[in-house]
């Protein structure tokens, strides 16, 4: 008989025992991908909170490579669309397709019915192809011809954009903006991280064969399930609530933006605080696990005024001057 302490994945109810996968994860995605330990923090904090990603990076920064290395990892499916602007609404989520044998519609699925979706380069299509994918991040299912079809879980789309190509793109919606749980930022590798890169490529690593560069799964579906059910034993204290609440509501104050953070942005910081205090091992959330995860959380939720662009102001660094400002509790 099955030791009711332990979960399918073969875990016990030690939180310890639920982390130790997901903490493998780093030095098995490093087997292909160097320098990159935020974003795949990132990507593990967004799968254990169910929620989307938003990449930026200029081109060559392996974002591609990191999402198919994750999902080896995790022994997940992945497809990846490359955004056109030609690109239609039945590209991704499929069509019906008649059959003259049997003279009957069937429905043919779209790559979006995967585990990990890489919306490459997501704004150079138009806003009908991608609006094509809010039904799918939001609830997780793809209606086609009045019929609901759901999604395999785990779900998650990862969403990539060249931060400094404009020409021809189309820029998401604030709306479809507010379904990314994170926006994570990609930065050009430091000097002795691309010499490593360059060193690999030169000893023959192949990007598209990650079977010889030796990266093996280790971690499923079973365990997202049994770290997400301890997370959800992660103590939130009321005057961290408070906080979180505080750093949001602060954000439709600030002079220098039109638009602040939504109460769906402010329970999505708790929701990816709470995943970062399990993940660092505690099980209760203090305010700097609120601060590690505020700027990726929050700062594609606000919109600057055209103004303080205009002077050189981010959103980062208008989310960096609320921390500082807002009373963190005791």
């Amino acid at each position: 008989m099955m030791d009711p302490t332990t979960d399918n994945a073969g875990h016990t109810g030690d939180p310890a025992a639920a982390r130790a996968p997901l903490e493998t994860l780093r030095a098995e995605i490093a087997k292909a991908v160097v320098g990159q330990d935020p974003a795949v923090t990132g990507l593990v904090v967004a799968l254990l909170c169910r929620g989307h990603v938003l990449l930026e990076g200029v081109p060559g920064v392996a974002k591609t490579l990191l999402v198919r290395t994750l999902a080896a990892a995790l022994e997940l499916g992945t497809k990846r669309v490359q955004f056109t602007p030609d690109l239609m609404p039945s590209d991704v989520t499929g069509s019906l397709v008649y059959d003259a044998r049997t003279a009957e519609f069937s429905f043919q699925p779209g790559p979006v019915f995967t585990n990990l979706l890489l919306a490459d380069e997501i704004n150079r299509t138009p806003p009908k192809t991608q609006s094509s994918l809010l039904e799918a991040m939001e609830e997780r299912q793809v209606t086609v011809d009045g019929s609901p079809r759901p999604l395999p879980e785990p779900f998650l789309v990862i969403a990539t954009q060249n931060p400094v190509e404009y020409e021809g793109t189309y820029p998401l919606p604030e709306a479809q903006l507010d379904r990314f749980l994170l926006k994570l930022t990609i930065p050009l590798p430091s000097r002795q991280d691309e010499i490593d890169v360059v060193a690999r490529h030169a000893a023959g690593f192949n990007p598209r064969d990650l079977h010889a560069a030796g990266v093996r799964p280790v971690a499923g579906p079973a365990d997202l399930d049994a770290a997400r059910a301890a997370i959800a034993k992660t103590t939130v204290s009321p005057e961290i609530t408070a906080y979180v609440v505080d750093i949001c509501r602060a954000t439709r104050e600030s002079p220098s933006l039109t638009l602040g953070v939504s109460p769906r942005g402010a329970t999505a910081l708790l929701s990816t605080s709470r995943a970062w205090a399990w993940l660092t091992g505690r099980d209760y959330v203090i305010p700097d696990d609120v601060k590690a995860l505020a700027l990726p959380t929050l700062r594609h939720r606000v919109q600057l005024r055209p103004e303080a662009e205009m002077e050189g102001v981010t959103a980062d660094s208008v989310i960096n001057a609320i921390l500082a400002h807002v009373p963190v509790p005791r």
